[in-house]
């Protein structure tokens, strides 16, 4: 079994989470690899110290990311660090022969992003994929092979989302999410963007133009420091957009809000077709909802619990839920199976692509003027 060892560049919330699925890799039983977290990179070196208890592999701490690419003993990264850094970071381990798992958006723009993508398409050997874990959900899985499959007949509308309420209270103080100089001019679609289109993207449904409607809700927060501070970046976006798929046209409404009360972590997806319809949210995580349509039958929703179904084999047994941590791992395991299988092997589900990142950059970048300027775009 192939052993990758990685650094973990940027140790906050997701690094940790990462970090876990690293943690959890008895689980997993048909991948011919395996992590093992060797290294870590943050300029606050107080968060070593969780790292250093939880594993004793790590045997480098450094506060530049230069000294962490530079590694010999390092194979791969993993890259959750606000959107100004990507492309220096992302840039740096790509050229310095590392596998890398970048957080999204990958790059700030589209300038950033074009030079990550030109960095990864000077290394091939180098596997270069994007952080996306809902699509590993078992009924979100279901969804992609009845796309696959032309389950759907003619798309009629898809529907999809990523919803939380983390910013509803205005009294959060502000943090660089909400600065452009960190964030970007996308706000909110550079943060949960990926998420909401890797799986559109993935079936094929393309946007070919956009009318967006952007929200800067609480323009103010505290400063954390007993002042007042500027939030300019968009806390909501509401995407309509004309997408192309299987020979059609058809809409595609994308929400992307850090403001939707009463949302913790919503995740959704909705395909309806001529043939077959399907929809899926994180709210009710094992439930998938079908409706096949039959002429002169009655049209009724279907409700499928599904349980531990998920794309790689694990030893979690089948009639238990299935969550995020689980989908993390999932991620995980596909991110490793394709560094062992490298860029010609075939894997059971790919993680998001550097062109669906393209994807989204030419997309938010277009939605930009669509709001700024109250017209459809073309993307």
């Amino acid at each position: 079994m192939k052993t990758i060892r990685f650094g973990i560049i940027g140790c906050g919330l997701m690094g940790r989470e990462v970090a876990g699925a690293m943690a959890r890799w008895c689980h997993v039983l048909d991948v011919d690899a395996r992590p093992e977290l060797v290294a870590v990179c943050s300029r606050s070196v107080s968060k070593f110290q969780w790292f250093k208890e939880h594993f004793p592999t790590v045997t480098h701490a450094v506060a530049d990311y230069r000294e962490l690419v530079a590694n010999p003993s390092v194979d791969a990264v993993y890259c959750a660090v606000p959107h100004h850094l990507h492309q220096d970071i992302y840039c740096a381990a790509i050229n310095a022969g590392k596998h890398l798992l970048g957080e999204k958006p990958f790059g700030i723009d589209r300038a950033a992003n074009a030079a990550i993508i030109a960095a990864a398409a000077r290394r091939p050997e180098v596997i270069v994929r994007c952080s996306s874990e809902f699509p590993f959900f078992p009924a979100v899985q279901r969804i992609a092979r009845m796309a696959a499959a032309g389950e759907f007949g003619r798309i009629i509308e898809v529907a999809c989302g990523f919803l939380h309420s983390s910013d509803l209270d205005p009294a959060k103080p502000v943090n660089w999410k909400r600065r452009i100089e960190e964030n970007g001019e996308y706000g909110c679609m550079g943060d949960l963007g990926m998420h909401v289109f890797h799986m559109p993207l993935r079936c094929g449904w393309r946007p070919v133009n956009v009318r967006a409607v952007l929200s800067n809700i609480i323009a103010e927060r505290p400063d954390g420091a007993g002042g007042r501070a500027a939030c300019a970046t968009w806390d909501n976006a509401t995407l309509l957009c004309e997408a192309a798929g299987g020979g059609h046209t058809f809409p595609l409404v994308a929400r992307m809000q850090r403001i939707a009360p009463g949302e913790t972590n919503t995740w959704y997806l909705s395909v309806m077709g001529t043939r077959c319809s399907a929809r899926f949210s994180t709210r009710n995580p094992r439930m998938l909802e079908t409706m096949v349509f039959e002429p002169g039958q009655p049209q009724a929703w279907r409700q499928e619990a599904l349980g531990h179904a998920s794309v790689y084999r694990t030893v979690t047994g089948g009639i238990f839920e299935f969550g995020f941590g689980d989908a993390m791992l999932q991620m995980l395991a596909s991110f490793c199976d394709r560094v062992a299988r490298g860029s010609a092997g075939d894997v059971p589900f790919e993680c998001a692509t550097v062109d669906e990142t393209r994807a989204t950059h030419d997309l938010f970048t277009a939605a930009l003027v669509s709001h700024a300027k109250g017209t459809v775009e073309k993307v």
